[in-house]
């Protein structure tokens, strides 16, 4: 090690020297500056052994930074001959630092290794910057509160929807109809005109009718769809709870399925054919429970549950609808301005 100083020396390379010498002085000395107390050993600063328990390197600590706090230093104290104020303020934060090293067991195990593998220098450092890096706060809480500010939203969002379908069906002259209907056949509107004291404006038993018929509204009708009712079972956090039950019970089902199905060879029926044209028109359940049942029928004497069957129904209604849109007079307009104006303002685009 010697003679390749010497030879990096001779060489005049002065940095790659002063580099070397670094490295050698790190490599036999455990106390790095930047790290912990720098140069000063943590136990020597607190007074105590390494072999000092918590309540030890508490007291060692409150007496020190009684002594030294900025806050009682004062001229003259016989405690503090030879101090400045400045260097008080330092030494209480350097007895600061070899507490909060010590008191923590983790970070007081990692300070223990450091001192006796001095030579793992980046080992060291990776330790230390990791720690002091990572966040106060447990992953676990972040991720909880998280989920549950998102399922919060969620069922907050899907109510706005609910509320906003009920004022649209509430404006309906069909429902309304249905509901007032409805309501005046359970007593609900029949009701005796009231004298006195007790006798209410025309704006409030108007608020009171059209709450009624929202009502009935909200109790009669199934909404289904993006705007339907939400159910709590459906947030977020609720799904990741219930998500070990629903796996289970889907494995349960898949067994029974090909069990069913595939080894036994059983013939389906009506709810295992709608699942299958729902799966090959890629729909949704709350979708396909959208849809009106008349069309379900219709999929079912079709037999779209059959792979064959639906491809041949998917190729008429792309045909179908592009019969429709040849037909539509918008479309019409939109090809005639594409033939017209929109290579024109594409060329110009591209000048």
């Amino acid at each position: 090690m010697a003679a390749s100083i010497a030879e990096t020396f001779r060489q005049g390379s002065w940095l790659k020297f002063l580099v070397v010498l670094w490295f050698l002085i790190a490599s036999v000395n455990a106390l790095v500056p930047g790290l912990y107390c720098q140069t000063e050993n943590c136990y020597d600063v607190l007074g105590v052994s390494r072999e000092a328990t918590k309540a030890e390197i508490a007291r060692a600590y409150r007496q020190l930074a009684r002594k030294y706090h900025p806050d009682r230093f004062r001229d003259g104290d016989p405690g503090l001959a030879g101090e400045t104020a400045e260097s008080a303020q330092q030494k209480f934060l350097l007895v600061a630092t070899a507490y909060e090293t010590l008191k923590d067991e983790e970070t007081r195990k990692d300070y223990n290794y450091m001192l006796d593998h001095p030579e793992e220098y980046y080992s060291h450092l990776y330790t230390y910057y990791s720690r002091r890096l990572a966040p106060k706060v447990d992953v676990k809480i972040v991720i909880l509160v998280t989920v549950c500010a998102i399922s919060v939203f969620q069922y907050y969002s899907w109510w706005s929807s609910y509320t906003e379908a009920i004022n649209y069906l509430a404006t309906m002259p069909k429902y309304r109809i249905q509901a007032t209907e409805l309501a005046k056949k359970q007593g609900l509107l029949n009701r005796p005109k009231e004298k006195g004291k007790n006798r209410r404006s025309k704006e409030e038993i108007r608020e009171e009718e059209e709450e009624i018929i929202r009502d009935i509204i909200k109790n009669k009708i199934d909404i289904k769809g993006g705007y339907q009712k939400p159910n709590i079972s459906d947030i977020l956090l609720c799904k990741l709870v219930l998500f070990p039950y629903h796996l289970v019970m889907y494995v349960v089902w898949y067994c029974s399925w090909v069990y069913r199905f595939t080894v036994k060879k059983e013939d389906y029926g009506e709810e295992e054919k709608l699942y299958l044209i729902r799966k090959h028109m890629k729909m949704s359940q709350a979708q396909f429970d959208s849809l009106d049942d008349h069309l379900r029928e219709t999929f079912l004497e079709r037999q779209l549950w059959i792979k064959e069957n639906y491809e041949v129904y998917k190729l008429e209604q792309e045909e179908e609808m592009k019969v429709k849109m040849a037909q539509d007079s918008r479309w019409k307009r939109y090809r005639r301005w594409m033939k017209n104006e929109g290579p024109g303002r594409l060329t110009f685009i591209d000048d």
